[in-house]
């Protein structure tokens, strides 16, 4: 599935139909708020968080009516929001062009304490756990900050990814298994708990 196109001339919101328009407008109001919060971790200042989410969203208008016809337009959606991230990051430190890192420890910190609640101490490092997280895996990433930065159930995280909840709830208990790898903490056979009430 490919990014938006910036050759390629986008139809005008006033040439829409009322329901393309109305599920645009739907689709925006929906996910802004939990798109400026994952943001916002991103980033660290509102402002950029801002400027991140409203070029997601000038992409997204600008696709929209192939993206009505996708079968994961929350997926295609998600993409390019983090597309937009990775460019706003680079705009404020361009000499350093790595992917956007979490800013927000807190998150993972409730992480790690749900799948270790016998082992909180360990937190006490922040350094060394925010190095942990910076390594997961991208998606392993996105889901511990859905999930507890902003509070998301498993189910909640997906449809703003995109994906089954199955497949966040993978994502967490990889996260939480290679968290544990990577700070020297044992783990439980059964991994760590996303109960299905979550």
């Amino acid at each position: 599935m490919g990014l938006p196109s910036r050759r390629r001339r986008p139809t005008p919101m006033s040439q829409w139909d009322p329901t393309a328009r109305l599920s645009y407008w739907a689709f925006h109001a929906n996910r802004r708020p939990a798109y400026m919060r994952f943001a916002y971790l991103q980033l660290g200042s509102d402002e950029a968080a801002e400027e991140a989410v409203d070029s997601a969203f000038d992409s997204i208008m600008g696709e929209w009516l192939r993206m009505l016809h996708m079968d994961r337009l929350d997926a295609y959606a998600w993409t390019v929001l983090k597309q937009c991230l990775v460019e706003r990051q680079h705009q404020r430190r361009p000499w350093h062009p790595q992917r956007p890192e979490p800013m927000d420890f807190s998150a993972f910190e409730a992480a790690l304490k749900e799948a270790h609640a016998d082992r909180y101490e360990v937190l006490t490092d922040a350094i060394r756990f925010y190095s942990a997280v910076s390594r997961l895996a991208e998606r392993q990433r996105d889901a511990i900050l859905l999930r507890y930065g902003l509070q998301c159930s498993p189910g909640e995280a997906a449809a703003v990814m995109g994906v089954d909840e199955a497949t966040v709830r993978s994502y967490l208990g990889q996260a939480h298994r290679r968290l544990a790898r990577l700070l020297d903490t044992p783990v439980d056979a059964a991994g760590p708990a996303e109960s299905a009430e979550s």
